[in-house]
């Protein structure tokens, strides 16, 4: 029976490699997220002197993760991230072979669920989805990432990847769509001034929080949880903050060290986990 709601805090995760999780709901069909392991995967982002990662140091970390994946270096798609709540179609062009920069955008879907997908943040929300189409039982259509901070949360991110999960053939029965609900920092940590917490209730209300400390604060996991719950969604939670685990990139923590990747990927069934 399809589990509709977040996974209860402090369930397991499983590090393997780069990856602080790493999960197959269905044969041949990967949901992971990234670890500083596995580097600092974003061109955008420079590093601390000394560091050596430049675009070299980046482009040899993205080789590595997709030889972990199991899929041709430079396939996996990303985007050129904007904190909007803009949703586009996988070209089928990968981060090494693509003409021009990357689209700027926050969600990206795979009509057929065969591209590799990347998201990329450093304390704000990566987000995976996988799709039954209509009729079907298992987890064979469309996918999808989505980059959920403050203003795209807000504004509408995984409302308009669902939306487009939809468009693209996922049926739209009760937990037709699923979604995993990756490390960002948590409703202790995310300290915001009372005007941001104002809005983010009357917007999303299960955003409201206060810090551990006292202080307003905004709960990005339990406000994307209740959006994606609302829209029909079995909801998948990695509960790992990024503020306080060590293990991930934090732009609050460390600015300009890194980001960590969101992914979703299909390989030949035969892999499996080896991949």
């Amino acid at each position: 029976m399809l589990n509709h709601s977040a996974t209860p805090a402090g369930a397991p995760v499983a590090p393997a490699g780069p990856f602080l999780h790493h999960a197959t709901p269905a044969p041949g069909l990967h949901v992971a997220f990234t670890g500083v392991d596995a580097g600092n995967l974003a061109f955008h982002v420079t590093g601390g002197p000394g560091d050596g990662n430049g675009p070299a140091a980046v482009a040899a970390a993205r080789r590595d993760l997709e030889a972990r994946m199991g899929v041709a270096p430079g396939s996996t798609e990303y985007l050129t991230q904007v904190h909007s709540a803009r949703v586009v179609t996988a070209t089928g062009h990968g981060w090494a072979d693509r003409p021009g920069a990357p689209e700027e955008a926050d969600a990206v879907v795979s009509r057929t669920g065969t591209e590799p997908l990347a998201i990329m943040v450093a304390d704000c929300l990566p987000v995976a989805f996988a799709s039954r189409p209509v009729g079907a039982r298992e987890l064979s259509g469309p996918t999808a990432v989505a980059h959920a901070g403050r203003r795209g949360l807000l504004d509408g991110v995984l409302e308009a990847t669902v939306h487009r999960l939809r468009e693209a053939g996922a049926g739209d029965a009760p937990g037709d769509i699923e979604a995993w609900v990756g490390p960002g920092i948590c409703g202790r940590c995310y300290e915001v001034p009372e005007e941001m917490l104002r809005d983010g209730a009357a917007r999303v209300p299960a955003t409201a929080s206060r810090t551990s400390w006292g202080t307003p604060a905004l709960d990005l996991p339990a406000g994307a949880t209740a959006v994606l719950q609302g829209l029909g969604v079995a909801v998948h939670r990695v509960d790992a903050c990024t503020l306080e685990d060590e293990r991930l990139f934090s732009h609050r923590r460390e600015p300009g060290r890194g980001r960590f990747a969101g992914l979703v990927w299909r390989t030949p069934e035969r892999t499996g986990e080896g991949s």
